[in-house]
């Protein structure tokens, strides 16, 4: 039930931009709770490195004295990864275009992670 919940979270949140290829929400210690990904991408991977990231987002934001993690965002050359919480516990992991409009796709972002918030 749940996990129906969520994946209908992130159909909504994929269907809301044609920018965003691809969204996952993974719990904080990097299991993969749901997840609209490529047939190629392991969800495994793609957990066990939203995870690595979070931990050393957290790190550096106490250390650089920036204040609690709100959200990662990562520009390669083909788009953009962009983590965000959603509560204590998970983090909606999205995956752009490389022209994405980040504004919108940030506000999208973030009702989702509302969502998951009150699902979990």
């Amino acid at each position: 039930m749940r996990a129906d919940l969520l994946n209908s979270i992130l159909s909504d949140l994929n269907g809301s931009s044609a920018d965003i290829e691809a969204s996952a929400v993974i719990s904080t210690d990097g299991l993969m709770m749901a997840a609209m990904l490529p047939a190629n991408m392991d969800e495994d991977r793609v957990g066990a490195m939203g995870a690595a990231m979070l931990s050393l987002g957290d790190r550096t934001g106490q250390e650089l004295e920036r204040g609690d993690l709100e959200q990662i965002l990562i520009k390669g050359d083909k788009g953009y990864v962009l983590m965000t919480y959603a509560g204590n516990d998970a983090v909606i992991t999205v995956l752009t275009k490389a022209n994405a409009r980040l504004g919108l796709i940030f506000l999208d972002v973030k009702r989702a992670a509302e969502a998951v918030t009150k699902v979990l």
